[in-house]
Formats: C-alpha cells, sequence, structure tokens
C-alpha cells in the first residue's frame, strides 16, 4: 500500500485548486467566437451570443484596412484601423442587438444580438 506524506498530500491539493482555478476562468471568460473579414464582408454576418462573451474580429483582407465599430444608445466600442491580419476583440457588457460596421466600407454589417445570462 503507498503511503501519502504530508508534502506529498499539500502538493495533491495544490494542483486540484490550481485545476480548479483555471476552469473556473475558462467558465468565467466566456466563449470567444471568431469572425472573419473576408471581400469586404463580416463572415458569418449575425451572431447570437451570451453578455459578457467575446467577438473577435480578424482582417482576414489581404490588402485591405478595415474599422470596427459599434454605436447605440447602450454601448460604444471602435477598434482604430485594422491592418491586414490584425484582430480587433469586442466584449458585449450589455444584452441587445447591435451593428458592428466597418468604418471604411460602409455594405459591412455584422448582427451581433447579445442575450442576457
Amino acid at each position: 500500500m503507498r503511503r501519502i506524506t504530508s508534502l506529498g498530500l499539500a502538493f495533491a491539493l495544490v494542483a486540484s485548486g490550481v485545476a480548479a482555478f483555471a476552469l473556473h476562468a475558462a467558465a468565467a471568460a466566456g466563449q470567444v467566437y471568431r469572425i472573419s473579414q473576408k471581400g469586404r464582408a463580416f463572415q458569418p454576418s449575425a451572431l447570437v451570443i451570451k453578455k459578457g462573451e467575446t467577438v473577435q474580429i480578424v482582417n482576414d483582407d489581404g490588402e485591405l484596412l478595415h474599422h470596427a465599430y459599434v454605436d447605440s444608445p447602450t454601448f460604444h466600442y471602435d477598434s482604430g484601423d485594422q491592418e491586414p491580419g490584425g484582430k480587433a476583440e469586442i466584449v458585449f457588457p450589455v444584452s441587445g442587438t447591435f451593428a458592428v460596421l466597418c468604418g471604411i466600407h460602409p455594405k459591412m454589417k455584422l448582427a451581433v444580438r447579445v442575450d442576457g445570462n
């Protein structure tokens, strides 16, 4: 029979606590949804997420700049100019329906519905 030392027990408790904390932190961080900017369009063009989750917008257009923004009465976001390959992350802290637009290409639109927790 294997004997557990107090040092071994302490190590096991710390390791399990770290694993539980990492799991909790991942759950608290929420889902990250990747949206591509390609062909002067958001792909996909519509998304349903939960409040507090993250939308990552990636400029996959080879030589084009993009500029994602949200301007609503309850939430504002502005990525600034996004170089090709650049990423912007939007965390939606409130529920509602939002239009993510491109300040450079006015026909680009991403509809994001944010459901409360």
